[in-house]
């Protein structure tokens, strides 16, 4: 495919609450001189962000709806990458992936739903690998800190003592922030596909599940609270892991199994410092208690329908600027290898996960795709963020977006 198109990317929904954040990013970093455009079905309220965000007259306003199949055809046609934030994506995403798989157009999306992305996994390989497109799903807080924590681990042991860790934990440290109003949008309508296809519980319960139908070894219960030896503190079950772990898998599998066929991962959040007793269990327990309760209420249509009227943010709001950059997020990844041997790799962002280091993180992710990857390395398909970017996307994190990947002394 010709990379000769008139821009490298489109942030299609800028007129959103976190796609606006994106194109501030863009702006502000400079998008490592990449050429760059906002769509989204309204030019007035395009417009209207340009000015607000004072982006260059450079930087066109296209219209499309996300709907419009023929409209998108002709969006995806001008541009190597599409970021898109509209979302929930089994509600509006697949004209614009489906536009982009058929297209041979690179894509980027914050796709946190197992069951959509199953989907789209068997309906956009087959169009994607003949076009040479690159369709990465869960460029976000879920799943890039998670899924390239992994890769990073997994390359340090490997670049030590020749043999990758056939077990790696990932423990949630510390959490400052709020998940994003399309988080919560995008769970509802997993629920509802959920209650209207209850055969759907099992995929949304198999950590195998976008593996591409390989099968591997039971893995690890993580919705009760428990004492992780490893960490040396207590933990209970993290909302993330559900798609977290599933990438995690998908990426060993999509490269082959480097990880081994019998790689386990187990995703938590630590609910007390190292070596705190009584006080972490406790709030464990509460953890996980909470947790079934929630997954209860939430079962229960009245509940849902009280939440998003009254309780929860919606897709459109979020933090002002002062409570995004006061959050941050750090991470543990820690492996045990064959002779028993651990290291431990920690990933920390500088701003809230749901919004101010989403937006960092699914720009890069895209300038990514269009400025380090070629199609050699990464040929067109359904990726993840750890198998199609790999390593390339921790050097220009670490470089650019505020995140940190160390392993502990």
């Amino acid at each position: 495919m010709s990379d000769k198109k008139e821009f490298d990317l489109i942030v299609f929904g800028a007129t959103g609450f976190t796609g606006r954040l994106v194109a501030e990013y863009l702006h502000l970093s400079g998008a490592a001189g990449a050429r760059w455009a906002i769509a989204g079905r309204s030019l007035d309220k395009l417009a209207k962000v340009r000015d607000e965000l004072h982006l260059p007259p450079a930087v066109a306003l296209l219209k499309a709806d996300a709907g419009d199949a023929a409209a998108l055809k002709t969006l995806v046609a001008r541009t190597r990458c599409v970021i898109t934030t509209v979302g929930p994506y089994q509600l509006h995403g697949e004209p614009l992936a489906t536009a982009c798989a058929e297209g041979g157009t690179d894509y980027v999306d914050l796709c946190g739903e197992p069951l959509w992305m199953a989907r789209m996994i068997d309906k956009l390989s087959p169009l994607a690998q003949q076009s040479g497109a690159r369709i990465v799903f869960s460029c976000g807080f879920d799943s890039i800190p998670f899924d390239l924590g992994v890769v990073y681990l997994q390359a340090e042991a490997q670049a030590r003592s020749s043999a990758p860790l056939p077990e790696v934990r990932g423990r949630v440290a510390r959490l400052k922030g709020t998940f994003s109003g399309g988080t919560f949008a995008s769970m509802m309508e997993t629920i509802e596909a959920v209650r209207r296809d209850p055969a759907q519980i099992k995929l949304m319960a198999n950590p195998f599940a976008l593996a591409g139908g390989f099968k591997g070894p039971r893995q690890p219960d993580d919705q009760g609270a428990g004492y992780d030896d490893w960490a040396d503190a207590w933990a209970g079950p993290f909302v993330m892991a559900t798609i977290n772990t599933k990438n995690v898998h998908r990426s060993n599998a999509l490269r082959g199994h480097p990880w081994g066929e019998g790689f386990i991962y187990s995703e938590k959040l630590l609910t007390g410092k190292p070596g705190q007793g009584d006080k972490g269990r406790k709030k464990a327990v509460a953890l996980a208690r909470f947790t079934k309760l929630q997954n209860l209420a939430l079962g229960f249509g009245p509940t849902r329908a009280l939440l998003r009227r009254f309780v929860l943010t919606q897709p459109g709001d979020g933090p002002d600027k002062a409570a995004r950059e006061a959050g941050r997020y750090e991470v543990w990844f820690t492996g045990r290898s064959a002779d028993g041997q651990t290291l431990r790799a920690i990933v920390k962002g500088d701003r809230d996960p749901g919004y101010g280091s989403t937006c960092k993180l699914i720009s890069e992710a895209a300038l990514c795709l269009v400025q380090n990857v070629g199609r050699d390395a990464t040929p067109g398909g359904v990726w993840t963020p750890g198998s199609a970017l790999g390593l390339a996307l921790v050097r220009r994190l670490q470089a650019r977006a505020g995140l940190s990947f160390e392993i502990a002394a």
